[in-house]
């Protein structure tokens, strides 16, 4: 039972709720925590919160205190990779125990927040975020909730699997094919080091091998397939990708036995991007843009790829909403709309 009463007739009790403060640029959070019993020197600090009433807690039988649900909730939607911190203002956070890929089931996600009362929000699916980072949070909207309510979403989390959790990375072992006449010439400078190069080693796998080769369909199979017999678990070549009748990527990727997947997304930068498989090891090939623009396809299926995905030109497709990168003056990606 939740009983309303004065402040100044509510020392002695027990709060039935976390009460919020907000100083404004300074502070928001509980001034006081849920079973704290009230005293008189906090009635002060409760005036200049602007709060007259304190409710009280004495729950009756069937009903779930804003704590205790938030907690179940967040039990039963939580799958692998996630920890559930404990209640703060009637909320719980659930947070990444690793660096990997957030994974949201947004038709469940979409059931739950159809249920009276009860709110679940999370980050974008496929979101990559960090270790310690909080991807979802939930609550209910009253200060109690029906038992019964929390069970059938219980049993409906129970039917369909977890709405949310984090698939972790695992670094790979990368080699690279740098196509193009010019560069294998050395007319121009290899970009690919500081582009390519620095966002494999910054998502913690290891260039293994960088192998220059002209246009040549020939080159870039026995590249391939030098890197694939090395032991590489990924293999990226870039460059070669347009109709000019010098781009031969494709040719030279087939040759090398692999099963093109898809050629061509929806996304810009990065339109011409093919995927291939051979005999099990992903074979990413990028077009040239990824020498020059800070953000493109390849910050979209890197991640995907090492939270062992298998990219299919389904997955791509969908991407052309949001696919479409703003290029904005300072980047905050993946805290944007691309690829979202």
């Amino acid at each position: 039972m939740i009983d309303k009463i004065r402040i100044e007739e509510a020392v002695g009790t027990i709060l039935a709720h976390d009460m919020t403060r907000i100083v404004r640029g300074r502070f928001k959070g509980p001034a006081f925590k849920k079973g704290h019993v009230v005293r008189e020197e906090d009635l002060p600090v409760l005036r200049s919160m602007g709060k007259r009433f304190v409710h009280t807690l004495s729950l009756a039988g069937g009903l779930l205190h804003e704590d205790d649900a938030a907690l179940r909730i967040a039990g039963a939607v939580s799958g692998d990779g996630l920890t559930v911190t404990a209640p703060s203002e009637g909320k719980v956070n659930l947070t990444a125990d690793s660096e990997g890929l957030l994974k949201v089931d947004t038709k469940g996600l979409a059931a739950v927040n159809r249920m009276d009362d009860i709110i679940l929000a999370t980050l974008k699916n496929n979101f990559p975020c960090h270790k310690g980072q909080v991807v979802a949070a939930t609550r209910i909207i009253p200060l109690t909730i029906p038992e019964d309510r929390i069970i059938d979403l219980e049993k409906q989390a129970g039917a369909t699997g977890p709405i949310v959790s984090v698939r972790p990375f695992s670094p790979m072992k990368v080699g690279a094919v740098v196509t193009g006449s010019e560069v294998y010439e050395g007319l121009i400078t290899d970009d690919f080091s500081p582009s390519v190069g620095r966002k494999i080693l910054d998502a913690g796998c290891t260039l293994a091998k960088k192998i220059p080769v002209p246009d040549d369909a020939r080159a870039i199979s026995e590249a391939i397939v030098t890197l694939k017999s090395s032991g590489c678990q990924l293999i990226i070549t870039t460059g070669g990708l347009s109709v000019d009748p010098d781009d031969v990527t494709p040719q030279g990727v087939a040759q090398a036995g692999a099963d093109i997947r898809f050629y061509g997304t929806p996304v810009l930068p990065g339109a011409m991007l093919m995927v291939s498989d051979l005999d099990g090891v992903p074979v990413v090939s990028l077009p040239a843009c990824v020498f020059y623009y800070k953000r493109t396809v390849f910050d979209l299926i890197l991640p995907r790829i090492l939270a062992g995905e298998t990219i299919t030109g389904n997955d791509m497709a969908v991407l052309g909403h949001g696919g479409l990168c703003m290029n904005c003056p300072t980047c905050h990606f993946p805290a944007c709309s691309f690829g979202r």
